[in-house]
């Protein structure tokens, strides 16, 4: 193989463990490995993207990725890291979300070539499972006291868990059987909750199909601060979804990074290689207040979820809101448009000329007309990058860029929007 698979992962930060014999196989083989999806929602979030990028690299060392969306086991939910029953879904829906989970795996995998990424969907084999069939020549596999002991089941037990999430575990070890015989998949792999859903599905190829299979779990990720990595400041999920997650959110999420992250996650969620990731750590240590491994990590995954003009127009953004320095008058109408979507923004009425202090109280730059009129002469406000004078409470509509567009800054950081 052109890289080892292991040594990859392991230098990224993107092994937490394998079953024994993975690192042989991995290394002596072209390998098929898979990663399950859960299509209860409508799009991935970055949360998702360990496992997304460990399919990556998968593929890059020369083996064969295998993308499975959970049609079938999304109707049930798996327990594992969740403290209640989820709200099952119809099939209709579950479809759909998984088509959409397609889509946004198709920027990170690539599904031609002699490597080819396969999608797969469970309910091709689970909605056709009978009962007596599926106990019969599964679950005869399995002691309860077996199942019982997995840490997935037993954080439920205290509050209840209901027999169709208990059987959750019989239902992957099964999916990693059949994609065992129908495409040749030896190798499973997952967070590192899923251990005893993954080693449940070697055991069943083992022992019913006669073969060996291998799991490779990858870390859970936290931020510096202990907290479940994948969350803004206030609380909500980054999705891959643009209109769940602008491009401009999308890449803020990357940029406000932690520096003691930083270094990090440029190794897990780029393919940049060692000797760059090994100079941004340098530039972290060196030059924290620049936050170039921001910049860089922030570009990198934005551009390859939301391609490279969004990401360029959501780093330009960026640079008009937080640099007080930066010249708004150059921006492109793309960015214009950004900014005004994304900033506290008014509908101007027509007219010769606009009102600065009623555009600041509109997009609640100030409190009140008279708050305005003060910060005006102050001398804390400019319009479209040109400082007002003391007593200038409005503006030529003539100054508006691309005839539609004014920029309102107070201060260094209070900045707002307004459009004919």
């Amino acid at each position: 193989m052109d890289l080892s698979f292991i040594e990859e992962l392991t230098w990224r930060g993107l092994l937490h463990q394998t079953t024994e014999g993975a690192p042989a196989a991995l290394a002596e083989r072209q390998v098929a490995g898979y990663v399950g999806f859960d299509p209860t929602g409508s799009s991935l979030h970055v949360g998702h993207l360990v496992q997304v990028m460990g399919l990556v690299h998968l593929q890059r060392c020369g083996h064969r990725p295998v993308a499975l969306v959970g049609g079938g086991t999304g109707m049930i939910g798996d327990p594992s890291g969740r403290s209640s029953e989820r709200n099952l879904i119809s099939l209709e829906q579950v479809a759909a979300n998984a088509e959409s989970i397609r889509g946004q795996l198709e920027h990170f995998l690539d599904f031609s070539g002699p490597r080819a990424a396969r999608m797969r969907n469970n309910a091709d084999w689970l909605m056709t499972l009978s009962l007596v069939g599926f106990l019969r020549d599964v679950g005869k596999h399995f002691s309860i006291n077996l199942m019982l002991a997995r840490d997935s089941v037993k954080s439920r037990l205290e509050t209840g868990i209901s027999y169709t999430e208990f059987s959750y575990m019989l239902l992957q070890a099964y999916d990693f059987q059949q994609l065992y015989e129908r495409d040749g998949v030896t190798l499973q792999m997952g967070g590192s909750d899923q251990w005893g859903n993954i080693t449940a599905g070697t055991e069943l190829i083992r022992r019913a199909s006669g073969g060996e299979a291998y799991g490779v779990t990858l870390p859970l990720i936290t931020t510096a601060d202990g907290k479940k990595f994948g969350k803004t400041a206030e609380g909500t999920s980054v999705w891959l979804d643009p209109s769940r997650t602008s491009p401009y959110q999308f890449y803020q999420f990357w940029i406000n990074v932690d520096d003691r992250n930083a270094g990090e996650y440029l190794r897990m969620f780029t393919l940049m290689p060692r000797e760059e990731v090994e100079a941004f750590d340098v530039a972290v240590a060196e030059r924290p207040e620049k936050r170039e491994t921001q910049a860089a990590l922030a570009m990198d995954v934005t551009a390859r979820v939301h391609g490279q003009s969004a990401a360029a127009a959501a780093r330009e953004a960026s640079r008009v809101v937080f640099d007080k320095k930066a010249d708004p008058r150059s921006i492109s109408l793309e960015v214009r448009e950004m900014l005004h979507h994304e900033l506290p923004h008014a509908t101007l009425p027509a007219g010769d000329t606009v009102s600065v202090v009623d555009l600041m109280v509109d997009t609640g730059l100030a409190k009140s007309k008279g708050d305005a009129r003060r910060q005006i002469q102050q001398g804390a406000v400019s319009v479209n990058g040109r400082k007002l004078g003391a007593e200038e409470v409005a503006v030529p509509a003539s100054e508006a860029a691309h005839d539609r567009y004014f920029l309102v800054r107070k201060g260094a950081r209070e900045i707002a929007s307004g459009s004919f």
